[in-house]
């Protein structure tokens, strides 16, 4: 397995700019498998230790942004 670094600066970053319960807009989702297409909306339940934004979407996935590869934006 393969272990993922995140720089605690920008770690403690994404916790502060997206905390559990606020509401997140997806922009693009870089995963062929899934239908998440941008606009799609959910709340943050956490941010995990390699920076990934864990969310309940509108539409049911509980995908999560993975930092540095999906790009979501903060809405509230």
């Amino acid at each position: 397995m393969m272990a993922f670094h995140i720089r605690p600066e920008v770690l403690a970053h994404l916790r502060e700019l997206y905390p559990a319960g606020c509401t997140v807009e997806l922009i693009e989702m870089c995963d062929p498998y899934r239908d998440m297409p941008a606009g799609l909306r959910g709340k943050v339940l956490h941010v995990d230790d390699t920076g990934t934004v864990h969310v309940s979407w509108e539409n049911g996935s509980s995908l999560g942004a993975v930092h540095g590869f999906d790009r979501i934006r903060r809405v509230d």
